[in-house]
């Protein structure tokens, strides 16, 4: 298919403002936003999946391990919302880092 001299300004204009686009994204890069002072990137997660109970009785619970990031998220189903809700986060590497005491 040819384009003809009707459509050439259009394509010419989306050309110039994906350009634009382009020049925008290469400007605010990930890679200086990494260099930026801030929290550091997660890993990647190496996740495990384990059903169990939940403390407070009663609902069955997905216990989401990241093995990559030594963290454990509790999740439930929310009926009412036909969605998954979170009910328990754990940091396994602040556990690992606290002492122990009585």
């Amino acid at each position: 298919m040819r384009a003809t001299l009707s459509n050439r300004p259009g394509l010419i204009i989306l050309n110039l403002a994906l350009a634009a686009t382009l020049i925008v994204l290469a400007v605010a890069s990930p890679a200086d936003a990494q260099n930026a002072s801030g929290p550091p990137a997660r890993a990647r997660g190496e996740y495990t999946l384990v059903a169990g109970k939940s403390n407070s009785g009663g609902s069955d619970v997905v216990y989401v391990v990241d093995a990559s990031n030594q963290e454990i998220v509790a999740l439930k189903w929310d009926q009412s919302r036909q969605a998954m809700s979170a009910v328990g986060y754990r940091s396994m590497g602040a556990d690992q880092r606290q002492t122990p005491g009585r």
